[in-house]
């Protein structure tokens, strides 16, 4: 690796929210080079629940304009990719995954068979979410008396805002080194979204990233102070 931790960290700091892009398109092939980052991100368990809705057409742009308050950028941008999770992600990658990694070795047979006991333990909520309850309580007053972390089973689509989020920011991340701006946006309503775009119930709609080539205004930012954040080895 040829980059070091000074330069990555200027790619860091340079970064930041554009509301306004000059309608510039962005090569398709850019585009798929910033998804192939994303998609090397990690993820709990290899699960990879992240997909991505990347939307050029502008009549589709013009819908999700609404679903979205109305945001200039939607309709600037040359490209807006939602960032969705998959709430059914063990039915449709797990052995999929282990498959991959079992050809790869990726993993060893002791490491995947420690997978398949808590993969299903952490996410199954079973019939009529039966186990969804019992794993509620267990997590709430089972945790009074040891550490419990919180479950998928209860807390999916938390889960997945963490998975994808890991995603969304290698996304960020590569399109500022591409030269490309980018706006992550929490601003709108999943529903409408997902009606605008067609998309599945079964994928939760986590982050709207809008992509493209700035408007060339100035873009500024700060930060608090590292010493305000840090506490070191205690609270």
């Amino acid at each position: 690796m040829n980059l070091s931790l000074d330069q990555f960290t200027e790619i860091v700091r340079a970064r930041r929210s554009t509301r306004h892009f000059d309608n510039q398109p962005v090569a398709p092939e850019l585009l798929d080079k910033l998804l192939e980052a994303a998609r090397w991100s990690p993820s709990a368990f290899n699960l990879q629940p992240t997909n991505f809705v990347v939307v050029t057409d502008q009549k589709l742009k013009e819908k999700l304009y609404p679903a979205c308050m109305k945001q200039a950028q939607i309709l600037e941008a040359a490209a807006t990719v939602v960032f969705t999770g998959d709430r059914n992600v063990v039915e449709h990658h797990f052995e999929k995954t282990l498959r991959q990694d079992r050809e790869a070795r990726a993993n060893n047979r002791e490491y995947e068979n420690l997978l398949r006991k808590n993969v299903p333990l952490s996410f199954n909520r079973g019939f009529l979410g039966i186990e969804f309850l019992l794993k509620f309580l267990i997590e709430k007053i089972g945790g009074i008396f040891t550490p419990i972390p919180k479950l998928q089973a209860v807390h999916r689509d938390y889960w997945l805002a963490k998975q994808v989020s890991i995603a969304a920011q290698t996304f960020l991340l590569a399109a500022e080194v591409a030269g490309l701006a980018t706006c992550p946006m929490e601003g709108f309503s999943e529903r409408a979204v997902r009606k605008a775009l067609g998309i599945p119930k079964e994928q939760a709609v986590i982050l709207i990233v809008p992509v493209g080539y700035a408007d060339n205004s100035a873009r500024t930012k700060t930060r608090l102070p590292l010493a305000e954040l840090v506490h070191q080895n205690s609270w």
